[in-house]
């Protein structure tokens, strides 16, 4: 984590996961830059629909960018069914715009298609930063999760799941996969449709020299952000028995390793907390959580020790 916060740059904030008309959300991809912009974001990907259905869409939002923010291309792809029959959803940021598509029709697995573990590399390999979409909305099993060996990061909190069917959650099998050795990150993202208030809940904060989508895209891939809901965090330093963070004020300060094995530090209006390593001596990850008096959520990458 050293090297997140004592790398050149400073810190932008976006939205990794985002839809427009363009597949099933409301409004124009234009409007949805817009408010995004309007909200302070400094940039954001959208992702819409990768499937027959909606024409395959890798959306141009380049005439959207400007002095103050840009946008990244991306999808959210489909193609293969999970152990529970369903659809893959996995979400592709930087996708080149002649990507080829999956057979993928509709919203259902098909005959033929390529499994979701085979289309993530082809992703990957094309160049993107590639997430698995809201396990717990999607139901997804360990072995589902460990299937998608090209994949990055794990999408450990989903607003559009929480506020549309308190589903949100991802760090359970990040945290998993994390403990079996898979050295993955951890986005938070709206998923916003804007058919409901499912937007401007989650985010990351990605550390880069500037905000530039080539730029961002390799802060992404290279692990230097992390994500809220609304803290921020400013520093985390690891000690031989404790772990020092400072953080916008904030009630609870956790830090979590392999296992149960788990420690909090609370307290009211806390900028700098110091957090006892006992517990967590011999796990070889370490993550953070900064927790305000709101209940909103601040979350580091995994710390490899």
């Amino acid at each position: 984590m050293t090297d997140l916060f004592s790398a050149p740059g400073r810190f932008y904030r976006g939205n990794l996961h985002t839809h427009s008309n363009r597949s099933d959300g409301a409004l124009t991809p234009e409007e949805v830059c817009r408010r995004y912009k309007a909200e302070g974001y400094d940039f954001i990907a959208l992702t819409d629909h990768f499937i027959g259905a909606y024409d395959y869409p890798i959306v141009d939002t380049a005439g959207f960018r400007d002095a103050t923010f840009t946008t990244i291309l991306g999808a959210e792809v489909h193609s293969g069914a999970m152990r529970n029959g369903e659809l893959w959803h996995i979400l592709a940021v930087g996708l080149p715009a002649d990507f080829e598509p999956p057979h993928a029709p509709g919203f259902r697995p098909v005959d033929g298609q390529e499994t979701g573990p085979e289309l993530a590399a082809r992703c990957r390999e094309a160049g993107a930063f590639v997430a698995v979409a809201h396990p717990q909305w999607s139901g997804l099993t360990l072995d589902d999760a460990r299937s998608i060996e090209a994949a990055h990061a794990v999408e450990v909190y989903n607003h559009g799941c929480a506020t549309g069917c308190d589903r949100p959650d991802g760090w359970h099998t990040a945290d998993l996969l994390l403990s079996e050795g898979r050295r993955l990150t951890a986005i938070a993202t709206d998923d916003a449709h804007f058919t409901e208030p499912d937007h401007f809940g989650g985010w990351v904060m990605v550390k880069a020299e500037e905000n530039d989508p080539e730029a961002l895209l390799e802060a992404l891939k290279a692990g230097r952000f992390y994500s809220s809901q609304g803290p921020d965090i400013r520093s985390v330093a690891v000690e031989n028995d404790k772990v020092v963070v400072e953080c916008t004020s904030a009630a609870a300060v956790i830090v979590q390793g392999h296992g149960s094995a788990a420690t909090a530090t609370h307290g009211r209006s806390m900028t700098r907390a110091e957090v006892p390593m006992a517990r967590l001596a011999g796990s070889p990850w370490l993550r953070v959580t900064v927790v305000d008096a709101a209940g909103k959520r601040g979350w580091t990458n995994p710390i490899w020790r």
